[in-house]
């Protein structure tokens, strides 16, 4: 019986029907279509294309399972840019006369991905007990904006806001809600917190171009939107909180990824570190004749 694996979606040649006794896998005919992807890409494709066989392993279709005898390129880290409080503070003074400024102001303030940020709802706000809830996400696929649920348990949850953030986003909701009047309608639990006049989700697409280009005009290169979820982390590193509070707010799957992702932050801590403990530790002191009594016989 052969079992055919469509996997046309990918962008990726279509494998040959997989016959328990003849080569399950054409590694050939896959590297074809890999070399035009990502290493991020050809692992989830791998990911995918293994859970599928796998079930063909226990149906008795393989005996084995060939995506376990591949070697997968490794992933690349993108440079990682955070900024300096004086370079943060440039870049909001340059947004702050742009459209796109409240969802700049709050991405730093609470380390929200670009998708959550753009997914939210004024129900998920509560600015009485300061907190924001992440119970979906806005992504942007073949040109049409669609939600969907976070990936992870760990990605939906509830973060902290500061005041600061507090006191911005009522009174954005006030300059909302006068806005709405004026095109003849209320603005609802349900509408998007950050969208456009016709209460439209954003385009992340558009969102990323213009946050680019006024990080350019602020003299800032290289920066990323993704970047300010990076300063947020450093930041808050930098202030003292608790990795496991960080990795919470980001909502990381461990303490352990958020120790990995930071790593070159939290070593170049240690001297501070060790400023504070030197503050801490009584200064050390010698007996007296220590040394002679050591050396006397009992």
């Amino acid at each position: 019986m052969a079992v055919h694996y469509p996997i046309q979606a990918s962008g990726l040649p279509p494998l040959p029907p997989i016959l328990p006794a003849s080569p399950p896998c054409n590694t050939g005919l896959l590297r074809q279509g890999f070399e035009k992807l990502s290493a991020r890409s050809v692992h989830y494709h791998h990911r995918l294309l293994k859970q599928s066989l796998k079930y063909a392993v226990r149906q008795g279709y393989l005996g084995r399972n060939p995506c376990e005898l591949v070697d997968l390129p490794s992933p690349r880290k993108k440079p990682m840019r955070t900024l300096t409080p004086g370079e943060l503070e440039v870049l909001l003074e340059h947004a702050l006369s742009n459209q796109f400024y409240p969802v700049i102001y709050t991405a730093v303030s609470t380390g929200l991905r670009q998708a959550e940020l753009l997914g939210l709802t004024w129900r998920d706000i509560d600015l009485d007990f300061l907190s924001i809830s992440v119970n979906k996400v806005l992504y942007k696929r073949r040109g049409i904006c669609c939600f969907n649920e976070p990936k992870t348990s760990h990605s939906r949850r509830r973060v902290s806001m500061t005041p600061k953030l507090a006191c911005f986003l009522r009174e954005y909701k006030q300059e909302r809600e006068k806005l709405y009047r004026q095109l003849g309608k209320e603005l609802t639990l349900d509408d998007l917190v950050f969208a456009n006049v016709e209460g439209k989700p954003l385009d992340p697409g558009v969102l990323t171009h213009n946050f680019a280009k006024i990080a350019n005009k602020a003299g800032l290169e290289n920066v990323r939107f993704h970047d300010l979820r990076h300063t947020f982390a450093s930041l808050m590193l930098l202030r003292g909180a608790k990795p496991k509070v960080i990795s919470e707010a980001l909502g990381h799957s461990s303490v352990a990824f958020t120790m990995d992702t930071y790593s070159h932050i939290i070593s170049g801590m240690q001297e501070d570190m060790m400023a504070l403990l030197d503050e801490v530790i009584p200064v050390a002191t010698r007996r007296q004749n220590s040394t002679s009594n050591l050396s006397r016989p009992s």
